[in-house]
């Protein structure tokens, strides 16, 4: 099965890592001198022809969009109104092209209002599929204590959460308030520890036991956590509470895991013998992954890999992504 077999319509892949920072806000932000946009990385420059240019490519019929805001707001003013021209710029693209995007509304571990607003906002009245989160912040990981209403809020609507990684403290040898190894893009390694670390965090503080109606989407393919079963169902005894041997396995298969990385083909075995194939979704990472490398080699590497069959393929290239969001059908 090769991206050839899909005509770029609704009835093409379902892309649920879509990275989207709003033209209009970069605008706003400029205005406000948050942001200098010619010092923003270049995947910055979202674009919709590049964007349904790139889908078209790969196949993608329709990408749920992770609503990026880069600049940093003190006042909670400031950071509703950011967030309102990000959303406001989101809802348009949809208004304009409803049969290929769908976005998330993000909420904020640092602050219950601000993401209750979003969720009024984002979910109620603009018509987002789900929420987006950071996995920590400022070393504070996804299932703190200090998390519990807003996830408890999150429970009450069912809702669907898309998780995306951040940059773990520097190693030695890098510079006063660096994050990461000196030397290596944060995407080669860190990212996937953060993702890992925010996985078990939810899994040993009693976060999935307590708020059965979230599902959380692990982009990367988990990180490295369909790696460590073996070692949680060995080890999970020393960790602080305990996680029960016996229930690892189950805690995995209450994640999503998502395609974007790449994943290489060596790493799928693992995962299919980790998780439940039916909580795979296609992901794609871009614009941070480039358009070539996402049509060329990171697509039809999954379209190719030998482990996967032809109904696992559709399953993970859009199936799965439907039944878990059936409000992608609504439009």
């Amino acid at each position: 099965m090769t991206s050839a077999g899909y005509d770029g319509t609704a009835a093409g892949r379902v892309d649920v890592h879509h990275h989207f920072t709003a033209p209009a806000w970069l605008d706003w932000a400029e205005e406000r001198g948050v942001v200098n946009r010619e010092k923003l990385p270049w995947w910055t420059r979202w674009d919709l022809n590049a964007a349904l240019e790139l889908m078209d490519k790969a196949g993608i019929g329709t990408a749920v969009m992770t609503v990026a805001m880069l600049g940093r707001f003190q006042e909670r003013t400031e950071r509703q109104e950011s967030a309102r021209v990000a959303l406001r710029a989101a809802a348009d693209v949809v208004e304009e092209q409803p049969a290929r995007f769908r976005f998330f509304t993000p909420v904020f571990l640092d602050d219950l209002e601000l993401s209750r607003w979003s969720l009024e906002y984002g979910l109620d009245e603009l018509g987002a599929v789900g929420v987006s989160t950071r996995t920590s912040m400022d070393g504070v990981y996804l299932g703190d204590a200090s998390h519990d209403r807003l996830l408890n809020e999150l429970n009450d609507r069912s809702a669907v959460v898309s998780t995306h990684p951040m940059e773990v403290p520097a190693g030695k040898g890098g510079p006063p308030g660096s994050t990461g190894l000196p030397g290596m893009p944060p995407f080669m390694c860190d990212f996937l520890m953060d993702t890992t670390r925010a996985a078990i965090n939810l899994i040993k503080n009693g976060t999935l036991d307590r708020y059965p109606n979230l599902t959380f989407i692990l982009p990367h393919g988990g990180g490295f956590l369909p790696y460590m079963a073996t070692r949680l169902e060995l080890f999970g005894g020393q960790l602080t509470p305990e996680i029960e041997p016996g229930r690892v396995r189950d805690y995995l298969h209450r994640f999503y895991f998502d395609t974007a990385g790449p994943m290489s083909p060596s790493a799928t075995p693992t995962l299919l013998a980790t998780v439940d194939p039916r909580r795979i979704l296609f992901g794609t990472d871009w614009p941070p992954t480039p358009g070539h490398v996402v049509a060329d080699i990171t697509t039809p590497a999954l379209d190719n890999d030998p482990v996967l069959s032809d109904e696992q393929l559709h399953a993970i290239n859009r199936e799965n992504a439907m039944r878990l969001m059936p409000a992608l059908l609504a439009r």
